[in-house]
C-alpha cells in the first residue's frame, strides 16, 4: 500500500504542475479571444483560435515600433539633457539603468557564471557573474576581477573584488545560472 501512495504521490508530482500550467495558459487564451470576440467576429465570419492573442501581440509590437520612433527618441534626449544637469540624480539613474541594461539591455553583463572559492579553510564556494576583469581604471592591479553575486529571491545582490585565482567558470547558459541562484538553489541547471 505504502508503494502505491508513493507512487500516486509521485505521479502528483509530475501531473500537477503540467495540468496548473496547460489550464492557466487555455483560460487566457480564451479570456483574451473573449474579449476581442465581438469585434472580431464582424470582420471574419468564421473562428480561429488564438486569433486574439495574436492580434494583442500584433498591437503591442506595433505601439512598441511607434513609441520608440515618434516618442522615446526625442523624449529620451531631453530628459537625458535634464539629468546631466541634476548630479545626484544622475549617479541614481545612470546606477539603475546600467543595472537594469546588464540584466535585459544589449549589453548583457551577467554572462560569464562563475565559481569563487570564497574561503580556503572551509572550502566554501559561491556562484557568481565576473562582470570586469580590467580593474586598471580604478587603481587596481594585479590579478583581481569583479564577481556580482545575486541574492537569492531578490533583485539584488553585492559583487567582490576577488583574486583571478578563486574563479572557475561554469560551462552552462547564463540564464540557468541565473535561475539557480536566485531560486536558492532549488531549480536544476
Amino acid at each position: 500500500m505504502k508503494k502505491i501512495v508513493g507512487y500516486f504521490l509521485q505521479g502528483l508530482l509530475y501531473t500537477v504542475p503540467l495540468a496548473v500550467t496547460v489550464f492557466v495558459l487555455v483560460k487566457t487564451f480564451q479570456f483574451v479571444d473573449g474579449l476581442l470576440k465581438p469585434q472580431i467576429e464582424q470582420i471574419i465570419p468564421f473562428k480561429i483560435p488564438g486569433l486574439g492573442i495574436l492580434i494583442i501581440l500584433i498591437f503591442i509590437t506595433l505601439v512598441g515600433i511607434v513609441g520608440r520612433i515618434i516618442i522615446t527618441n526625442p523624449v529620451k534626449s531631453f530628459f537625458n539633457k535634464m539629468i546631466e544637469k541634476a548630479p545626484l540624480i544622475k549617479v541614481i539613474y545612470s546606477s539603475v539603468n546600467e543595472l537594469l541594461s546588464a540584466f535585459v539591455g544589449k549589453e548583457k553583463k551577467f554572462n560569464k557564471p562563475v565559481l569563487v572559492k570564497i574561503n580556503k579553510i572551509y572550502d566554501l564556494e559561491k556562484i557568481g557573474f565576473m562582470t570586469q576583469s580590467d580593474l586598471s581604471h580604478l587603481g587596481i592591479e594585479g590579478e583581481k576581477v569583479v564577481v556580482y553575486f545575486p541574492h537569492s529571491y531578490a533583485w539584488s545582490g553585492e559583487h567582490f573584488i576577488v583574486p583571478i585565482e578563486n574563479i572557475t567558470p561554469i560551462d552552462a547558459h547564463p540564464a540557468d545560472v541565473m535561475k539557480f541562484i536566485v531560486s536558492g538553489g532549488v531549480t536544476r541547471i
